[in-house]
């Protein structure tokens, strides 16, 4: 092997092992979740909850918060998530109540507050939902999260359904957005993944 050759090969296996160590560095916490640590969206809220309280993202500094956007006649989607963060609040144990659960309706028109208490009640009285007062409110915050949002008609002018991106924001105890997580990770997957945000 000529010198050249060698050079270059010395070079390719010095790079593999360098990254080697960093995707092994034992500091660096390994998600189940999407990583956008840094990321500049999701930056946080202001909207009134169920009760009318206005709410932001600030006042829950020291709980990991989990943002969803849904609504309330949600087949599926919705229903699922929410009782997958209510049973992965339960298995956080003594540190369940570190765990913030935020729902922000897509179809404030048929999500009023009255119907939001009851929905929330069904799973977590302790979870919050939020209503953006208006199309341009849903909007601005639709375009925030970067989450997708449609209705489809149905065949009666109340019967619609919407269609809505259906992941999970995670944010650090000191308010960092951290976690994006997709619909249909592992329970368990989620619970390891928020143990690391609480230490």
């Amino acid at each position: 092997m000529n010198s050249r050759r060698r050079q270059v090969l010395v070079a390719a296996l010095s790079a593999v092992s360098v990254l080697g160590l960093i995707a092994c560095d034992p500091n660096k916490p390994q998600f189940v979740s999407i990583d956008i640590t840094g990321a500049e969206y999701a930056r946080g809220f202001q909207l009134p909850d169920q009760n009318g309280q206005m709410r932001s993202l600030e006042e829950f500094k020291g709980k990991v918060v989990a943002v969803f956007f849904g609504y309330t006649q949600c087949p599926d989607v919705c229903p699922t998530t929410l009782t997958e963060w209510v049973e992965i609040k339960r298995q956080l144990g003594a540190d369940g109540d570190r765990l913030q659960g935020i729902f922000i309706t897509v179809d404030p028109a048929r999500d009023t507050p009255e119907v939001l208490k009851a929905y929330m009640g069904n799973f977590d009285p302790s979870f919050l939902a939020l209503i953006p007062g208006s199309p341009e409110a849903l909007a601005q915050v639709a375009k925030e999260y970067k989450i997708i949002y449609k209705k489809v008609d149905g065949k009666t002018p109340g019967s619609y359904t919407m269609d809505h991106s259906a992941g999970s924001y995670l944010y650090d105890p000191q308010g960092r957005l951290r976690l994006y997580s997709r619909y249909g990770n592992s329970v368990d997957g989620l619970v390891t993944d928020i143990k690391q945000l609480l230490r």
